[in-house]
């Protein structure tokens, strides 16, 4: 069907449903240091606003940190099912690396979340905050321990292969490979970003329908004051993380680039549009500009850039593919940054809550971050290809050799039971952002004792049992 073959299943398998897992955790990562940062300020200030958003946000983190276990989990399976040739290969490395983040992070996670979903009230402000802020360190240190064991995927270092498997030899060099730091810190700004603009375009969604309160100012006064500053070092960060790819991985950025051939003496230019042609080995209808290219990856001049007819062919990525997804995350992070400058304008000139086109910019936004990261990624993983660990394992090598029916029909259910149960997972949190933050949330009291509106009586309880306008709900009432 279409040409594919049952190893083409398998790859869009773990791309649709890694598609879906990394929204959870991007906006988990961010909004779990989001809700530190509220909540150190409402025990500093006092301001109710910093409670009200706190108790807002929370609800809305629960829910999609269930959402984000629950598809990490089937990541995980598929390492097994699909890929354990994979598995067998490198799993001396990978296994480790995912087992410490179970036992680092997640284990810190799990171990605080419940005081700061239930324990508002129940425990003192300083132990509440602590477990938010253990919550929040919890997320940088799972993403910490993915991305090693992804970065070494694209920069294998540290092991030796004893009997046709891959052992550690140094695992701080299997950790700290070369491209992990850049990785890291791109991942982790990129997760900051996407949940600013989330929230952004939650607070400009309620401006836009006259409900100015405090809360809603301030949380998007927050947000674009996070764009302004992030969006930029974002930027920077990326460039540092191309050089590294340039040194390591230079067939990826040929494919980037839509780069065939260099010609001698000549710099290399940079092709802003154009369809990279992987059969007739050109880039048709390019747009150019001359020296560019030398200039944004060598930093120099006359410097080349390596082409793709360096490589053997069976060695290049699909340069169609990583093309465009490339452009869209510049594309989108430029928009980001225009969006933060576009703030502190009017934020000077007293129109940042009250001018509508930025505010429906704000909204048209909201998935910026969400795109830019699953665009970002398949440039990753798709200009990784044909390799699965760069330069050691083929991807087609890597599969578990199942049937093409076998695949079609996993695959389908995959598609089936993401779309229902994640479906109703995100419509359900986007009718709690609608709902928005409630004045005065968490000032009465209340026993909390068994049967009492304090006491859960199931998991998705905590982010409120009612949606409709004006209904107060567990967290809202607090204590």
């Amino acid at each position: 069907m279409f040409g594919l073959e049952a190893l083409d299943l398998a790859r869009i398998q773990f791309a649709f449903t890694i598609s879906f897992h990394i929204i959870f955790p991007a906006i988990t990562i961010g909004l779990a240091s989001y809700l530190a940062v509220l909540e150190g300020l409402w025990l500093k200030t006092r301001q109710e606003h910093y409670r009200d958003l706190y108790h807002f946000w929370v609800k809305i983190f629960a829910v999609n940190f269930g959402m984000g276990v629950v598809s990490g989990l089937v990541m995980a399976y598929q390492f097994g099912t699909n890929w354990s040739a994979f598995s067998e290969f490198a799993g001396a490395i990978t296994g480790p690396l995912l087992t410490y983040e179970v036992l680092t992070a997640f284990f810190l996670e799990a171990g605080f979340l419940g005081v700061m979903l239930f324990g508002w009230n129940r425990v003192g402000p300083g132990l509440h905050f602590f477990a938010t802020v253990m919550v929040a360190i919890g997320t940088l240190i799972s993403t910490f321990w993915i991305l090693a064991s992804n970065s070494w995927m694209h920069t294998p270092q540290g092991f030796e292969i004893i009997d046709g498997r891959v052992i550690p030899t140094d695992w701080l060099a299997v950790v700290f490979n070369p491209s992990f730091p850049y990785r890291l810190l791109h991942m982790a700004t990129a997760a900051f970003l996407a949940t600013a603009f989330f929230v952004g375009a939650s607070a400009a969604w309620h401006l836009l329908r006259g409900r100015s309160t405090p809360a809603v100012r301030k949380m998007f006064s927050m947000a674009m004051w996070m764009a302004l500053i992030v969006a930029p070092v974002q930027a920077v960060i990326g460039d540092f993380h191309g050089l590294n790819t340039l040194k390591y991985q230079p067939e990826k950025i040929a494919a980037i680039e839509g780069h065939w051939e260099n010609k001698p003496g000549e710099a290399t230019p940079l092709i802003l549009f154009g369809w990279p042609d992987m059969q007739q080995e050109k880039t048709r209808f390019s747009v150019q500009i001359p020296y560019l290219g030398s200039l944004i990856l060598t930093h120099s001049l006359d410097k080349q850039v390596p082409a793709l007819k360096e490589f053997a062919k069976e060695d290049r990525p699909n340069s169609t593919v990583v093309f465009w997804t490339f452009r869209v995350m510049v594309g989108l992070g430029m928009l980001m940054i225009l969006t933060g400058v576009l703030a502190f304008v009017l934020r000077l000139r007293g129109k940042l809550f009250n001018w509508r086109p930025f505010l429906h910019l704000a909204v048209w936004m909201g998935p910026a971050g969400i795109i830019a990261i699953l665009a970002g990624w398949y440039t990753t993983e798709v200009g990784r290809q044909p390799w699965i660990i760069h330069g050691l394992m083929r991807t087609a090598d890597a599969s578990s050799g199942h049937s093409f029916g076998q695949m079609s029909l996993t695959l389908g259910l995959f598609v089936l039971i993401y779309f229902a149960v994640f479906g109703v997972g995100i419509g359900y949190m986007l009718r709690l952002v609608r709902k928005g933050p409630v004045a005065h949330a968490g000032t009465q009291t209340m026993d909390g004792g068994p049967g009492q509106q304090r006491t859960p009586a199931r998991p998705l309880s905590a982010p409120g049992e009612g949606l409709e306008e004006g209904h107060s709900d567990s967290l809202d009432e607090g204590k």
